[in-house]
């Protein structure tokens, strides 16, 4: 290219519209309310709070970087207070975690993979299900029986990240679940804890 030609690139560069720009309003306003907001967090909450699908993790941190600068938003990090959490005893606690990984296939592509882990909190002793599709709630409670009968026994509470198919919403700090999980819930009769979302060291993994 021509100097010319070169600045007219970069010109149509800052100008270009981006996938993420029909959300801008909505991450500003995520970002000014809670300022430690990182790019990971924020491109989860545009899957589970406005269902977006059509963006990748590293360009929403690419994004959120730019409305930093743009807007004068230091990323400020809350130093947290930790201490050791007490052993817990036998049949006390299970903990479980949510996930998804994206992995290549043998015709070239890539899918997307969807996981649930039960870990014994006394042990540490495992049981993890797959599924190539998003957990439904029915899912779910099938997934608890089959921990369940593989660990022998259910234990007296169960530890959760706040995920979409258990709380609906916060209502004055009590967690509101949905009703499919609150009738077996209830049914078979455990202790819930829900912990903060993506957050190990409130679960005792720090």
């Amino acid at each position: 290219m021509t100097p010319d030609e070169f600045y007219l690139f970069v010109i149509s560069l800052q100008s270009r519209s981006k996938k993420h720009d029909p959300f801008r309003e909505k991450i500003l306003g995520w970002l000014k309310e809670h300022p430690d907001l990182s790019g990971a967090q924020v491109f989860d909450w545009l899957e589970e709070k406005l269902n977006v699908s059509i963006i990748t993790e590293g360009t929403v941190r690419n994004y959120v970087n730019e409305l930093r600068e743009t807007y004068h938003i230091p990323k400020i990090t809350s130093e947290r207070e930790f201490s050791a959490v007490p052993e817990l005893p036998m049949g006390q606690q299970i903990q479980v975690d949510f996930g998804q990984k994206r992995i290549p296939t043998t015709d070239g592509t890539y899918t997307r993979l969807y996981f649930i882990g039960f870990v014994l909190a006394h042990s540490r002793y495992k049981y993890v299900e797959w599924l190539d599709r998003p957990f439904r709630a029915t899912d779910l409670i099938r997934m608890h029986e089959n921990a369940f009968r593989f660990f022998g026994w259910m234990s007296i509470e169960i530890v959760y990240d706040q995920d979409r198919l258990l709380a609906v919403r916060e209502n004055a700090g009590d967690i509101i679940m949905t009703e499919e999980f609150t009738k077996y819930q209830q049914a078979r009769r455990f202790k819930v804890y829900l912990c903060r979302k993506s957050d190990p060291e409130s679960k005792g993994y720090a």
